[in-house]
């Protein structure tokens, strides 16, 4: 009933003041100047008082999905009212140029770090013509978050590094593998034992969807879809967040999941990753660890109600966590638009902790207020 009445209180105010106050998840949503926010598959930090939030630039069209523009940016003192403050990464007219316009430039991740005073924009990559088979890590750096970012350059990360917890045995390949059939038992269980960290071992390991998060220590780590998106890696990065110290670790071999986003609450990491079936949504995963080398306990689906199965219709991005409030998470996800993707829509909703599994419920339209009525 509280909430009911917070949220009328809220609507009358959008009237009133025509702002924004409070979240309608999958409705579109207007920055202050009257236009559909355009920053998609992005992340939210906090900085003096403003939040940022970072996302992709789409454009009209099937063609939407590449790089026109770059990775835009906008800022918010309450979450509701968002100002457009630009493209803050360009992209680069030059053809020889990693992100030239018409790459893939998907899910950037901004980071603010301590030590250097830099602000550090990492972002998935795919280099122009190549559909999805460059699958880099790439880097660009700031001094403020409005930017620019300065383009920096790409990884597929942990080249010729074993991740942490590697098996000797796994290290030889077996003569026969190259011949199994997908998904097969002996498949799976040869993607478990490190096929395909074998196979790009020299190269480097492939990274698409990805998240960033930054630990209570400061540690900052890359989380990626791998082995051609079967199978999670945690690879941390260096103390200047711009390289990887070589220690990383697998998470779900053969589990097939991506757009992983993560949070920690009193001690336990949480994440949520989708499963792999294109711009398509499906039913949302959820595991929980005491640490972030794992081992992760499998939670299951953690949304309930109305879509629950298809996660309301969308695919993870992000979780932040709102300035202040020791328990108060935000769960961001998209709606994907693929045949013209700037129409794309977001989903904001509360996260819950109940027994240490995080649970997403379905609000047609919710405030701040939510985490204290409820």
């Amino acid at each position: 009933m509280k909430l009911q009445y917070s949220i009328i209180i809220s609507f009358l105010c959008s009237l009133v003041f025509g702002q924004n106050t409070s979240f309608e998840p999958g409705k579109v949503w207007k920055d202050t100047d009257g236009v559909h926010i355009n920053a998609h598959g992005g992340g939210v930090i906090f900085v003096d008082g403003t939040y940022y939030w970072y996302g992709e630039f789409k454009t009209e069209g099937k063609g939407g999905n590449t790089a026109l523009k770059g990775v835009s940016c906008y800022s918010s003192k309450d979450l509701y009212n968002w100002n457009n403050e630009g493209i803050v990464l360009k992209v680069e007219d030059d053809p020889n140029s990693e992100i030239t316009k018409g790459c893939i430039m998907e899910r950037p991740k901004v980071v603010f770090n301590k030590k250097t005073g830099k602000y550090i924009m990492w972002f998935h990559l795919e280099f122009k013509g190549k559909g999805y088979d460059s699958a880099r890590a790439a880097v660009a750096i700031s001094d403020s978050p409005k930017g620019p970012f300065a383009y920096k350059k790409s990884y597929r990360p942990n080249k010729g590094v074993w991740p942490m917890d590697f098996k000797e045995e796994y290290k030889l390949a077996s003569t026969t593998e190259r011949n199994l059939k997908s998904w097969s038992p002996e498949w799976v269980t040869a993607i478990k034992n490190g096929m395909l960290v074998r196979r790009d071992f020299k190269k480097g390991q492939m990274s698409r969807d990805m998240t960033v998060y930054v630990d209570d220590n400061e540690k900052g780590y890359l989380i990626h879809s791998s082995e051609e998106n079967l199978t999670l890696h945690i690879s941390e990065l260096t103390d200047d967040y711009l390289d990887f110290t070589e220690k990383w670790t697998r998470v779900e071999p053969a589990g097939h999941n991506e757009a992983p986003a993560i949070f920690k609450k009193e001690g336990i990491y949480y994440m949520i990753t989708s499963g792999c079936t294109g711009w398509d949504p499906n039913e949302a995963r959820s595991f929980k660890s005491k640490s972030i080398w794992g081992p992760w306990e499998a939670l299951g689906n953690p949304c309930f109600g109305k879509d629950a199965d298809f996660t309301f219709h969308s695919q993870s991005t992000y979780i932040f966590q709102v300035q202040g409030k020791k328990d108060q998470f935000i769960f961001m996800a998209d709606r994907w638009k693929p045949d013209n993707p700037i129409d794309g829509t977001y989903i904001w909703l509360p996260i819950k902790c109940i027994e240490e599994k995080p649970v997403l419920k379905w609000l047609d339209n919710w405030n701040l207020a939510y985490f204290t009525e409820n």
